[in-house]
């Protein structure tokens, strides 16, 4: 019987893991995504607006939020980002952000 108990243990460590996991690349690729949307707006302290794109994750489950925001934002301050190139850079900047935090 211990082996189940252990197998069961091992299962429930490696999810625990794996989401710790997800949060972190998650949080790391609205970091750099708010940091390329900062250049494109020209924001004159772009870590202030990552962490802006950071916390905008909070509102609701999935990356709506995030999109909306950065949408929002594009198109107050008139830049040019269609909704497929935002979607595409947040898909290779979640890449990019899960082989930073493999490779730490």
């Amino acid at each position: 019987m211990s082996g189940i108990n252990d197998r069961e243990k091992a299962f429930e460590n490696k999810f625990a893991l794996d989401q710790e996991l997800k949060f972190k690349a998650l949080a790391r690729r609205n970091k750099l995504v708010g940091l390329w949307a900062a250049g494109l707006l020209g924001k004159a302290d772009v870590e202030a607006y990552a962490k802006e794109v950071v916390v905008a994750d909070f509102e609701e489950a999935g990356e709506e939020d995030v999109f909306r925001k950065l949408r929002k934002d594009f198109d107050a301050a008139g830049v040019s980002v269609s909704d497929q190139d935002i979607r595409t850079r947040m898909v290779e900047l979640l890449a990019e952000a899960v082989t930073q935090i493999e490779n730490q």
